[in-house]
């Protein structure tokens, strides 16, 4: 029988177990101070980049001052053995040369935009375009390769950062000056929470996300597609050949697309239906049944069955981006000296729906001035 987390780290505790982040490590249970600072290189003009590492309730987290990004996310296994649980790099040069998002804080819009144009108020809006003809996830120039300023912080026992970037008025083609603010923070329970904020001086559109690659196996130890995946939702938005969502909300009964019960990722994924065929897996849009939510409600659950590493995610986001890494193609290579290929990591993007902007029938993205946007999602690990 799995022996829960709390009993693996309490044992792995009362025996006086080094913690260690090298893999196969064992757990003990993470006291939350202070963030520790560390260099993590410099960019082409002279930026210094940071890392700074977090532990707290059993859950190790590394975050760059560059993209907000996650660099590495380590929990234990039933038996307290950590490993890096996300897809990434270990070195900054491969970050900015990626093209992948890994671990990335995106925006100032998530997925996808159709031909990089939106219209309101009146005024249509042209952004950059970096996906054929479409914007993703904020253009050339996203969130995700801006410098943030990191300010640590504890909270009786919690532990955490809080992330700022200014977005000025026209950046990558988004009207007004958007302030943001992304807090990451690890609990005692060992819940990694994130809560977006944003403010704008101009009516514009926002759709903030994080772009962690999972693998609960460990990162570089091959594929997901045991993994097993519950999602609460019974329709998706179905796409057209550039993933742009055709405006459908389409049942998922009868189809690959029904994760209701929860399924391993590989049961369906090399089925025919021609969503799949399109996006060469699953790359699409989960219109989850509880909507809309003042807090943040539990909707997924993935599971490792090989080392009963569990992820639960909560949030008020009324959608969620499931793609199964279908465009990992071996070039890439990992902090483990592992390369990376189709279906070997997988992200649960929580989100509004994509094309909101040119969508009416979709929950709205805009912000206006004396607006704040929020939003939070809540992981929460267990084996």
């Amino acid at each position: 029988m799995d022996t829960s987390r709390r009993t693996v780290l309490a044992a792995a505790a009362a025996a006086g177990v080094a913690a260690t982040t090298a893999v196969g490590g064992t757990a003990q249970a993470a006291s939350g101070k202070k963030p520790v600072k560390e260099p993590f290189g410099k960019l082409a003009d002279g930026t210094r980049i940071h890392r700074w590492s977090l532990a707290n309730g059993g859950t190790r987290l590394k975050v760059l001052s560059y993209g907000g990004i996650v660099q590495s996310l380590e929990i234990p296994d039933r038996r307290g053995r950590y490993v890096n649980v996300s897809l990434g790099y270990d070195t900054i040069e491969d970050y900015v040369a990626g093209t992948t998002f890994f671990g990335a804080t995106i925006g100032r819009y998530g997925n996808r935009i159709a031909g990089g144009r939106f219209t309101l108020d009146g005024t249509t809006y042209q952004l950059s375009v970096n996906d054929g003809d479409n914007s993703l996830h904020g253009g050339a120039k996203g969130f995700n390769t801006r410098v943030w300023d990191v300010e640590p912080f504890t909270s009786g026992s919690d532990v955490g950062l809080h992330l700022h970037y200014t977005s000025v008025d026209g950046e990558m083609g988004y009207p007004g000056t958007l302030k943001v603010r992304v807090t990451y923070t690890l609990t005692a329970r060992g819940d990694w929470r994130i809560d977006y904020t944003a403010t704008t001086d101009k009516a514009t559109v926002v759709n903030l996300t994080n772009h962690t690659y999972y693998n609960l196996a460990g990162e570089g130890s091959g594929g997901i597609y045991d993994h097993e995946l519950t999602l609460a939702a019974s329709r998706y938005t179905p796409t057209d050949a550039g993933l742009i969502p055709t405006g459908e909300l389409a049942k998922v009964a009868g189809t690959p697309f029904d994760f209701r019960s929860g399924k391993a990722i590989g049961d369906d994924i090399r089925d025919g239906h021609p969503q799949l065929v399109t996006a060469k897996g699953f790359d699409h849009n989960w219109v989850l049944d509880k909507g809309v939510t003042r807090q943040p409600v539990h909707f997924a659950t993935l599971r490792d069955p090989r080392s009963g590493r569990t992820l639960k995610i909560a949030t008020d986001q009324p959608g969620v981006q499931f793609y199964s890494g279908n465009f990992l193609d071996g070039t890439l290579v990992g902090p483990s000296g592992r390369t990376y290929r189709q279906g070997d990591g997988l992200c649960l993007e929580t989100q509004h729906f994509p094309d909101s902007p040119n969508q009416p029938a979709f929950p709205s993205t805009v912000l206006r001035p004396g607006q704040t946007y929020r939003t939070t999602t809540v992981h929460s690990f267990s084996a």
